[in-house]
């Protein structure tokens, strides 16, 4: 592996230092979905029972006990569940803003090395190509094939190791963003069904 990057030349370091800060984003990402993903059906439908029940102590204890983007959501409403139902969207809607920047954290640094990683790769092989030019110049135009070699090589390389990086950044890049909008549809859906649930006519109303 080291002796690839010293034989493709100063730019396989910046490529390698893509790769590794790519690997890393990836894996913190992960795990925050991991950690942040919750059963949305199943917790509406519990926290819809409690609000009917009227036991909004409980319900909001159980967003405040439970991880993610959507249970913070429903917290910032529950908190004020007394307000009216335009005041409460605003509420949702803000909640929600303030959850993107959290969701989309790092994805922009992995967008740009999966567009910039094979920018570096083609500045990597038109230097690779300079020095095989370099010894044919140097040498009249009998330079021998393997001091040609070496810089076609080099431009071979880095051209190779931009695009091993640059499409499973990209690829990553891509399922993070569909994550990303998982979540804020989850939140959409639950901010919506709770916001019926609290303004949803009394039994008493509907029977009279």
């Amino acid at each position: 592996m080291m002796e690839l990057v010293q034989k493709g030349g100063p730019l396989m370091w910046l490529i390698l230092g893509c790769s590794v800060t790519a690997l890393g984003v990836f894996c913190e990402r992960l795990l925050f979905f991991h950690r942040a993903s919750i059963q949305t059906g199943d917790f509406l439908r519990g926290l819809a029972n409690l609000l009917r029940k009227k036991n909004f102590a409980e319900a909001i204890r159980e967003c405040a006990a439970s991880p993610g983007p959507v249970p913070r959501v429903l917290l910032s409403m529950l908190v004020r569940h007394n307000s009216p139902r335009s005041e409460l969207r605003d509420i949702a809607q803000e909640a929600g803003q303030l959850e993107v920047p959290r969701l989309e954290r790092n994805l922009a640094l992995l967008a740009t090395i999966a567009y910039a990683t094979p920018l570096v790769g083609l500045l990597g092989t038109i230097l690779g190509l300079l020095t095989a030019f370099q010894q044919i110049t140097t040498h009249g135009g009998y330079a021998t094939a393997a001091e040609i070699a070496g810089g076609v090589y080099e431009s071979l390389l880095t051209s190779a190791a931009a695009l091993t990086i640059a499409i499973p950044a990209f690829v990553a890049h891509s399922y993070l963003v569909a994550r990303s909008n998982d979540v804020l549809h989850d939140i959409e859906r639950a901010s919506i069904e709770i916001l019926d649930v609290l303004h949803e006519p009394a039994e008493s109303d509907t029977t009279a």
